[in-house]
């Protein structure tokens, strides 16, 4: 059912680089019209990381769909006036790059409201607007290694390097901006009043990861007041999921189709179902465990058994077993083949690569009963710089000639 998207009517005026540009992503793909504002020589995300696309990187090809590329030269008079005169139109306005970079051009937070009073002014960098380390430059492993998410490995020759992990700060950050985006302008929509906004991707990877953080801190208070599970009889385990390596009936096992499943029947009840699904109703009488989240810790015997029943029945067997017996089995892919897998096929139609560039997951927001308008291709550096003058502001030729003559679009322009 056609409809008109979730964010239809707001407007923001995003002035990126690299990476953070995401955190207007989420926002294009519900609706939300962003004019992304790059300098003469465009935003070099285009050739930044791996792969590259018949000539264009995929990371720009992915965070920076559906928007609009405008150019302006922020070191001249007529490109801060355009872009003031932009902002009077918009909802928000997003600094994507070192804080106070807007600021130093006449275009900050103070500049744009007084313009725009309602306007929300948000920016997204490394490690934020204060602290010790806000003027240092960094990449985006940093922010995971700051918040303590990635365990450094050794190769055989002793050096140290950075393992396979998911990135979280680069992504996470660009997610709470965009929720923080949004509650501002429903505020200054109701009150007329304008926000800062100030997000750091290494503040958001430690929000992602606070159940191990905030462990470590309830350990530091003594056994009598903070204990571990009922289950464990009351004995601490590591924080998060490392507290999870000796677990029997939350673990990983191999298929007869040497593959990979992940059993979770810590519960009695779907433990119970499952020995008696398998025919083993002994295993349950002799380990029938507690009520709630018992993984039978380091009991190798049972461990034993199970990772024999489980080679008897290959992967897509045991997930369509779990399903009928009513216990938890989930599949273990890799990035690789997530996506031939039958729920994300069903949760997740990509993007395809003719439209894209490359193929894409698009939003995982479902409204139902509703379909969303799929997001245009990335642009290429100022594609759309004389269609925004034209249809945001009503610029005719003359004015657009003046502005050129005024180096709003570089020199070379």
């Amino acid at each position: 059912m056609a409809t008109t998207p979730p964010l239809h009517g707001i407007r923001i005026i995003e002035c990126s680089a690299l990476g953070p540009a995401q955190i207007t992503t989420p926002l294009v793909d519900l609706g939300a019209e962003v004019i992304k504002v790059e300098p003469p020589a465009g935003d070099y995300i285009r050739e930044m990381t791996w792969p590259i696309v018949e000539g264009t990187s995929l990371m720009h090809l992915h965070l920076n769909r559906g928007k609009r590329s405008l150019v302006l030269d922020l070191r001249t008079e007529a490109g801060v006036a355009i872009l003031k005169e932009l902002a009077t139109t918009a909802d928000a306005v997003v600094e994507a790059m070192r804080p106070g970079s807007l600021a130093r051009r006449g275009v900050g937070f103070d500049d744009l409201r007084a313009l725009n009073p309602k306007i929300v002014f948000c920016t997204i960098s490394g490690y934020g607007m204060t602290g010790p380390y806000r003027d240092y430059p960094s990449h985006g492993v940093a922010y995971d290694t700051w918040a303590g998410i990635v365990n450094v490995a050794t190769d055989e020759e002793g050096f140290t390097y950075i393992p396979e992990h998911a990135s979280i700060g680069i992504h996470a950050g660009p997610l709470f901006g965009a929720l923080g985006i949004l509650a501002a302008v429903i505020r200054a929509r109701a009150t007329g009043e304008g926000s800062y906004i100030d997000i750091a991707q290494s503040d958001a990877a430690a929000a992602m990861d606070w159940l191990r953080s905030e462990t470590w801190r309830a350990y530091e208070r003594p056994e009598s007041e903070v204990t571990g599970n009922k289950a464990d009889g009351y004995e601490r385990r590591a924080p998060g999921t490392a507290g999870m390596v000796e677990g029997v009936r939350y673990q990983v096992y191999e298929t007869a189709d040497q593959r990979h499943v992940l059993f979770m029947a810590s519960e009695q009840a779907f433990w119970r179902n499952f020995c008696e699904g398998v025919d083993r109703a002994d295993l349950f009488e002799r380990w029938p465990g507690s009520k709630y989240a018992d993984h039978a810790r380091g009991n190798r015997e049972l461990q034993r058994e199970l990772r024999d029943i489980f080679r008897t029945k290959t992967a897509e067997e045991w997930l369509e077993f779990g399903g009928r017996v009513n216990t938890p089995i989930a599949p273990v892919n890799t990035p690789r083949t997530l996506l031939d897998d039958p729920q994300f096929a069903d949760r997740f139609p990509l993007l395809p690569a003719a439209d894209m560039g490359a193929d894409q997951l698009f939003t995982p927001l479902h409204f139902v009963g509703e379909e969303l308008p799929h997001p245009a291709k990335a642009p290429t550096v100022g594609q759309h710089t004389e269609d925004v003058l034209r249809s945001v502001l009503g610029y005719d030729d003359n004015q657009i000639s003046t502005a050129r003559d005024g180096g709003a679009f570089g020199a070379d322009a």
